[in-house]
């Protein structure tokens, strides 16, 4: 299968060392494809998406289609896909990693510098600008339309990636229903990753860090939760 592509797009498929976008090719240039069946049976990947994403960040482009499984059912495949597209592919599958500064300067000033999902005020070097709307979802946005952009915390930002990745939108990629969820628009929305669940975070520092060793203290890591449920329950009675 190598020899049908040119010498400079092998080298840049030889080029990743990572263990799961390794697999991924090495699987297509043995077979031609890999199918999202693959991927949890063979390698034991169950968010197959994540792999192929892990591919695409380093510049690979990859095709998406669908063929019918062994049990009938229609599953995703993956291909490579021109590989004059290459030198391209980074740029637009990454999105976040080619986002101006100007827009975080935008952001900031417009919002402050804090993080859109704990609304908590933050050191500027540690936010990241993030699209509200998954880049897997709804591809390049404007950077003009600032409001297709949020800036949020390294955890937040670890966080909205692995709830987004395991809901079921992520490959049926509907736009809107993205757009009612927590982690596009914490302030009004309309379910979690598809749940319907609603959450408050609460962030101690400085003294606050007191009453949470205190409430730890007294109710234990695993009913801290619950505790100030239960507060706040009686408390709006």
């Amino acid at each position: 299968m190598s020899a049908d592509y040119p010498k400079e797009f092998i080298d840049l498929l030889n080029s990743v060392e990572a263990k799961r976008p390794r697999i991924v090719i090495s699987h297509i240039l043995q077979h031609g494809f890999i199918t999202s069946q693959d991927l949890k049976d063979i390698y034991g990947y169950n968010h197959p998406p994540r792999a192929v994403r892990d591919v695409r960040e380093h510049g690979i482009p990859l095709e998406t289609y669908r063929i019918t499984g062994i049990d009938g059912r229609s599953i995703a495949a993956y291909r490579f896909g021109d590989p004059d597209n290459a030198k391209n592919q980074l740029a637009k599958s990454t999105g976040r990693t080619v986002l101006s500064k100007s827009l975080k300067t935008a952001l900031i000033e417009k919002y402050g510098p804090k993080c859109f999902i704990y609304f908590e005020p933050m050191d500027e070097s540690m936010l990241q600008i993030d699209h509200r709307i998954p880049y897997e979802i709804s591809g390049e946005q404007d950077e003009q339309n600032i409001e297709r952009y949020m800036l949020i915390s390294p955890s937040a930002n670890r966080a909205k990636s692995w709830s987004c990745e395991h809901c079921e939108n992520w490959e049926r990629k509907d736009g809107d229903f993205c757009f009612k969820c927590f982690w596009a628009h914490p302030e009004e929305y309309e379910h979690i990753s598809g749940k319907q669940q609603r959450v408050v975070s609460i962030v101690f520092t400085g003294d606050e860090i007191e009453d949470y060793n205190r409430l730890i203290e007294l109710s234990g890591t695993d009913k801290a939760q619950q505790v100030i449920k239960n507060i706040l329950h009686d408390h709006l009675k």
